[in-house]
């Protein structure tokens, strides 16, 4: 019975002593004239979509819960939150060139066909952001269609110098 006391008291040390190591968790900008969604490519349907499922971890708006300042936890939100936006940075969209911008849309594509995004360790915190089949269609035909787009946008410039 002392040694389940002791090892408790050491556990609760541990567990204070963990919460001053700092996460580093990635800033939080509301001001983003690059985002994908001010570039009119996305509809308002799937800006909503986007907005609830993916802006956490993919913008430089990212929504911190509670748990995002308790470690260990604090640690894979930051790990997965700068990860996320190292792959795919909504909020910078305008800084990718065209090749960069068909990639991500055919990755997200991919991703959202296969069901991989939004992950599952997110949406089983945040269940609003689990996409149904129509949502996932409807970012799928999104992405495919936007991939028209952004191959236009690249012939019109041409055409101008």
């Amino acid at each position: 019975m002392k040694w389940g006391l002791y090892l408790l008291g050491g556990l609760s040390v541990i567990l204070i002593g963990i919460q001053f190591v700092p996460n580093n968790l990635p800033t939080v900008e509301t001001a983003n004239p690059g985002d994908i969604i001010a570039s009119g490519i996305v509809s308002d349907d799937v800006a909503a979509i986007l907005k609830t499922s993916c802006y956490s971890c993919h913008s430089n708006e990212s929504i911190y819960p509670w748990y995002s300042y308790v470690a260990p936890s604090s640690w894979l939100v930051a790990k997965d939150v700068r990860e996320g936006r190292e792959e795919l940075n909504f909020s910078n969209w305008q800084d990718y060139d065209m090749m960069e911008k068909l990639e991500k849309l055919d990755d997200i594509t991919i991703e959202v066909g296969e069901g991989t995004m939004p992950m599952g360790i997110y949406t089983l915190m945040h269940p609003t952001a689990s996409l149904n089949d129509v949502q996932r269609e409807k970012i799928i035909a999104w992405a495919e269609d936007a991939m028209d787009v952004v191959l236009e946008e690249e012939d019109e410039e041409g055409d101008e110098e």
